[in-house]
């Protein structure tokens, strides 16, 4: 990742900080994970709210899905502890 002003000298002290920021900072944003999480989060909420506003007749079908899914989980887990 090179950042050079046109006219700079490319060995000037003045380059390699700059190209040392712009490299922490990559780093940074890549090691950053609730930075990350966080971004998921917004995106997935867009995504819902999007969904809601277009289509929500799959998005209430999809939370049903979701509830009947834990539901079962949480049924057979049950019925298997109570089986022992």
């Amino acid at each position: 990742m090179t950042v050079t002003n046109p006219g700079s000298n490319p060995g000037s002290p003045a380059v390699a900080r700059a190209e040392l920021v712009a490299t922490l900072n990559a780093i940074e944003d890549k090691l950053n994970v609730p930075r990350k999480f966080n971004r998921l989060v917004v995106q997935g909420k867009k995504q819902v709210a999007t969904l809601q506003r277009e289509n929500p007749t799959a998005l209430y079908a999809g939370i049903a899905a979701v509830a009947s899914v834990a539901g079962l989980a949480a049924w057979a887990i049950v019925r298997g502890i109570a089986n022992r």
